[in-house]
This record gives structure tokens, C-alpha cells and sequence, in this order.
């Protein structure tokens, strides 16, 4: 039985083997997660096509593969061995030497085998990145479960056997300014977001960033108002919902901040499927709340939650990612005021961000006095490809986005 990769995958997306979950010879039921493949998105799980015996790996972990391609093969159980006593013996070797040390380990090892079942993808994947066991680092999900953030915060002992021994190879390359390197491959995601930077920055569209500053007083008190309301129904009420609100009325007005450059006429979408900046474990990600103009604020909450949380969890399907029109990259969650230029996705238009909400002092007009009064405040910026709209219809965008947060009803 043939093992394929998915044929389903959005024009231009590439994909390479994370890891195999199986080893040569070892044992796969029909539908368990046998391979990870990360893509320039997303991880996708490959499953088994039928239950047996791995049988052969031809595409081996780093290995780039193609919609399609053929990655393995499985041998019914009850097969006899093929008579070619060497075709196994190349595919042992094609399989990752780690995978094959912890089937034959102790019985210690299987019981963290066994807890590794249990992981997520995201949760694997960062234990590998930073060269820990599962039994090291304490799950706090439910059951015991080992999660991002369990791993995130983790500390390693200190001593000497937490001290990063010098390297060969490039390391030492540096002997001569006493400097050592430790080498972190590049994942494919890492890879794809470094070439769009490029792409769509240097050689696509000419971007051109406006910023304003946004009052977010009207939407404060409304949060505080509704916020338990919100969580009865199960809705964690956040300011991005809010956000992606206002811009939808922002891109009525502005509807070419909804569209892509073609070479013969712009080409403005008659839906918003709105992107949402999101850092996940492997990178940031904009998982796309699809239809976003016919949403309400309960709605658009909700879309958000699901999406990234799914994210954080590694558990984005490549469907979740594709056919964004717009984005919104709400930075100021990690601290940052306002970034500028944010690099456009291929095929949109505009990007939007938001900074941090600070508390700040600010001149205010009551009837004809002038006075000071602490608002809370946040910077907020629209790059555009300025081959699609120019700066007044920029500044007319981010002018409907602040005066729907600034003055925000029921």
C-alpha cells in the first residue's frame, strides 16, 4: 500500500518531511498519524492509508515533496517478507536513527513513547527544537497533558550539563573571535516567510505605510459592559474583534483595501476573508476568518477564538490558512507601539496594524475650552501596495476604522 502525500495544497505552497512517526518495520493502524509534513503554513499530519507494516520510507525527513508524491509504503501484516532482502535494508537506512533507538529502547523509553503518543504535533516539535524529553517538562492540560506553553516556560537545570559544548564546523570557523554557533536548520515555514518578505517587498508592490492614532475609550467601556455577557455564551470578547469590526466598515468605503493588482485591472473581492496575525510555534500564520463582512461582534469573536487557538495548538489545516483578502497584524499584544512597513501577503492589497493600548495624556476640546485628559490610546497603521490606492485613500480607510472604534454603540 502506497503512502502519498496530500493532493490538495494552494498553488505555490511547498512542502518538506518534519519527521516520521514509525519507524522501518514497526507496526501502523489504518488512519493513525504516521508523518509530518510541514508546509509553508501549516504542519499537516499524513495518516495511514491501511493497516500493517512500515514497509519502506522513500522521502526522508528535510526532504522537499511534492502534492502527490509517494513517501512510504506499507506491507499488509500478513504478507511475507519481499524476497529483495535489500530494498528494506535501504529503507532502514533512509529512516531517522532516532525513531529506530526508542522502539528498542528500555521499558523506561517506551513509557515516554507511549506519552509522546499523546502530544500534539506543535507540543513534538518544540520538545525536539529545544532537546527534551517528554518526562522532563511538567504537563499542566488536561490529564497531565504536555502543552506549548508547559514547554515554552520550561527551564532547564542549570549546571554544567545545561552549558552549550563548543561545535564543529562553522563553530569553528569562529575560534578566531572566540565566538561558538550553534546551528538551527530552517524550517519550511521559516524559509517561505523569509522569500515573501523579499518577494513581495523588494520585487512585487511598492508599499506605503500611514499611521494614525486611535481612541479606544467607546470600545473599553462596551468590553466591560458586555464582556461577561460574552462569557455565559461561551465568547472571550478580545479588542481584535473589535478591530477586524471597524476595518470591515473601513473597506465599505474603501472597498480597493479589499482587492489584489492584476497586470490588466484590479481585481477587488466581493467578500472579506479576513487574516488574522497569529504567532504560532512554527512562525506566524494568519488563519483566515472566511466572510467576515456578514459577521456580528458575537460572531467575529467566536471565528476568532476558534482560529487561534487552533493555531497556538498547531492544529491549523491548510484550508484554515488559505483565501485571505485582508490581514490584520495585531502586534501590539507582545508590546510593540506600531511597526511599519508589515509586509503585504501575496495577492492582497493592504495590510493593517495595531500597536499597544497605553493610557496617555491627550488635548481635548469641550465646547470652547481646551483641557487635558489621560485616554486610552493606540497607534495604528495601513500599508498598502501604492499601485492600488494612493495616500488620500489610504488616510480615508484608516479614518472610518478610527471613528468607528472611537465612537463604538451598541
Amino acid at each position: 500500500m502506497e503512502i502519498r502525500a496530500p493532493e490538495e495544497q494552494e498553488e505555490g505552497t511547498r512542502s518538506q518531511v518534519l519527521r516520521w512517526l514509525k519507524a522501518v518495520g514497526q507496526s501502523v493502524s489504518e488512519h493513525e498519524p504516521l508523518i509530518e509534513l510541514e508546509t509553508d503554513k501549516v504542519t499537516v499530519e499524513v495518516a495511514a492509508p491501511a493497516s500493517g507494516v512500515l514497509a519502506e520510507i522513500i522521502k526522508g525527513e528535510r526532504e522537499e515533496v511534492a502534492p502527490g508524491e509517494l513517501l512510504g509504503r506499507i506491507r499488509p501484516a500478513a504478507a511475507e517478507e519481499p524476497s529483495d532482502h535489500a530494498a528494506p535494508q535501504r529503507a532502514a537506512a533512509r529512516a531517522a536513527a532516532p525513531a529506530a533507538a526508542a522502539a528498542a529502547a528500555a521499558p523506561a523509553g517506551r513509557a515516554r513513547a507511549a506519552d509522546r503518543e499523546r502530544l500534539s504535533p506543535a507540543v513534538r516539535r518544540l520538545l525536539s527544537e529545544r532537546g527534551l524529553d517528554p518526562g522532563q517538562v511538567r504537563g499542566t492540560g488536561e490529564g497531565g497533558r504536555i502543552t506549548v506553553d508547559d514547554v515554552l516556560q520550561h527551564t532547564p537545570a542549570s549546571g554544567p550539563a545545561a552549558a552549550v559544548a563548543p561545535q564543529t564546523g562553522e563553530a569553528a570557523a569562529c575560534a578566531e573571535s572566540a565566538i561558538a554557533v550553534r546551528r538551527v536548520p530552517h524550517t519550511a515555514v521559516r524559509r517561505r516567510i523569509a522569500a515573501r518578505m523579499v518577494e513581495s517587498l523588494l520585487h512585487t508592490a511598492p508599499h506605503v505605510t500611514t499611521v494614525f492614532e486611535i481612541d479606544l475609550g467607546a470600545v473599553l467601556e462596551h468590553r466591560q459592559r458586555h464582556r461577561q455577557e460574552f462569557a455565559g455564551r461561551g465568547v472571550s470578547l478580545t479588542l481584535t474583534a473589535y478591530f477586524v469590526r471597524a476595518a470591515v466598515a473601513a473597506i465599505g468605503a474603501v472597498p480597493e483595501a479589499n482587492s489584489r493588482w492584476g497586470d490588466e485591472a484590479l481585481e477587488i473581492y466581493e467578500t472579506v476573508n479576513f487574516g488574522i496575525g497569529t504567532a504560532a510555534p512554527e512562525g506566524l500564520v494568519a488563519p483566515v476568518l472566511r466572510g467576515a463582512e456578514a459577521l456580528d461582534l458575537e460572531q467575529t469573536a467566536r471565528g476568532i477564538e476558534t482560529l487561534v487557538q487552533r493555531a497556538r495548538e498547531g492544529r491549523l489545516t491548510p484550508q484554515d490558512v488559505r483565501g485571505g483578502t485582508f490581514t490584520l497584524s495585531n502586534h501590539g499584544v507582545s508590546g510593540s507601539l506600531f511597526a511599519t512597513p508589515i509586509i503585504l501577503y501575496p495577492g492582497q492589497a493592504a495590510i493593517l496594524g495595531v500597536g499597544k493600548l497605553e493610557k496617555r495624556p491627550v488635548v481635548v476640546q469641550v465646547g470652547d475650552e481646551e483641557r487635558i485628559e489621560i485616554r486610552p490610546r493606540c497607534y495604528a497603521t495601513l500599508t498598502i501596495d501604492h499601485r492600488v490606492m494612493d495616500g488620500e485613500r489610504a488616510n480615508r480607510f484608516m479614518q472610518v476604522f478610527a471613528e468607528r472604534l472611537a465612537g463604538w454603540r451598541d
